[in-house]
C-alpha cells in the first residue's frame, strides 16, 4: 500500500479562501486511491500574548486544534512573535514555511506521495527536491496560488473544485453535490465565441481517476453542463473562454431536453488562478 503525507500551510489557506476547509474531506481526497495516510501535519500560528488576554481567541484556537487532531492531524504550532517597525507600528509574524519544508524533506524518505496544501511559491524548490527523491508531489490551494508552484507539481487541484471540501451555504444545502438544484464549482472547457455558449465541467466525486476528463469514458469522474453566455456574470473576460484558470460556481438546472447536459445557472466567478 502506498504511503501518503499531507502537509497543510494553515495560515496560507486561511488567508486565501480556505479558512472553512474540511480536513476530513482533505484527508479523503489525499488518500483517494486507497493509500495509507502515514503523515498528516497541520502548521498553525498561535499568539500566546493574545491567548492570555483574550479568552475567546484562546478557546477558539484550542477548539480548532482539537478538531484537527480528531481527524488524525498532528498540529505543529508556530508561536507569533511581535515586532515594532521604524514608525512604531506593532506587527506579528509566525512563518511556518521553514518548519514545514524541513519536515517534508526529512519525512519524505518514508512516503510515496506528498500532498502540499498551500499556494506559497516558496515551496517550488522543495517540490523539486521531493520529486528528485522519488516522491509524487501534488498541490492543493485556493486563491493566490503561485503559478510556478502549480507548474512544478505533478498534479494541481484547486480546492474550490473538490466536492464538499468547503462547506456549502444557502438554499441548496438539502441538495447533495451534483444533484439538480445544488451549487457546484467547475471550469469552462469549451466555448463557442460566435454562438455564445459552451460547456463547463465539475468533479462529481472524489476519485482516483482525476486524469480522465473525457466524458465518454465510463470512469470519468467529471460531469458536463451546458453553459449559456446569458448566464455568465458581467465583467467575466469572455475572450479568455474556454479556460481552466477561472473557477466558476453555478446552480445545476434541468436540461433543455432528453439526452442533454444539465444547465449552469446563476454563474459566479469564484477565483482566477
Amino acid at each position: 500500500m502506498h504511503k501518503v503525507g499531507v502537509y497543510v500551510d494553515v495560515a496560507n489557506l486561511q488567508w486565501n479562501g480556505g479558512g472553512r476547509m474540511r480536513y476530513d474531506i482533505l484527508r479523503r481526497y489525499a488518500c483517494r486511491a486507497g493509500e495509507e495516510a502515514l503523515r498528516l501535519n497541520a502548521y498553525v500560528s498561535y499568539d500566546e500574548q493574545g491567548a492570555r488576554t483574550n479568552p475567546r481567541y484562546r478557546e477558539g484556537r484550542q477548539g480548532y486544534f482539537a478538531v484537527l487532531r480528531e481527524f488524525g492531524f498532528k498540529v505543529i504550532e508556530k508561536r507569533v512573535r511581535w515586532y515594532t517597525d521604524d514608525e512604531g507600528n506593532r506587527y506579528g509574524k509566525a512563518n511556518a514555511d521553514l518548519d514545514m519544508a524541513v519536515d517534508l524533506l526529512l519525512q519524505s524518505e518514508h512516503l510515496d506521495k506528498v500532498l502540499i496544501a498551500t499556494g506559497d511559491g516558496d515551496f517550488v524548490q522543495v517540490v523539486r527536491a521531493l520529486q528528485n527523491r522519488g516522491c509524487r508531489v501534488e498541490v492543493l490551494g485556493f486563491n493566490n496560488v503561485s503559478g510556478a508552484l502549480r507548474r512544478e507539481a505533478d498534479f494541481f487541484m484547486s480546492g474550490f473544485l473538490v466536492p464538499d471540501l468547503l462547506p456549502r451555504k444557502g438554499p441548496d444545502l438539502e441538495a447533495s453535490w451534483g444533484a439538480i438544484g445544488a451549487r457546484v464549482r467547475g471550469v469552462c472547457y469549451h466555448y463557442l465565441q460566435d454562438k455564445g455558449y459552451g460547456f463547463a465541467r465539475y468533479l462529481s466525486c472524489i476519485s482516483d481517476q482525476l486524469w480522465i476528463t473525457d466524458h465518454r469514458h465510463a470512469d470519468c469522474p467529471y460531469n458536463s453542463v451546458f453553459l449559456h453566455g446569458s448566464e455568465l456574470p458581467h465583467g467575466l473576460p469572455m475572450d479568455q473562454l474556454p479556460t481552466r484558470d477561472i473557477v466558476l460556481e453555478f446552480t445545476l438546472a434541468d436540461p433543455e431536453g432528453p439526452g442533454r447536459d444539465p444547465r449552469a445557472t446563476d454563474v459566479e466567478v469564484v477565483c482566477s488562478l
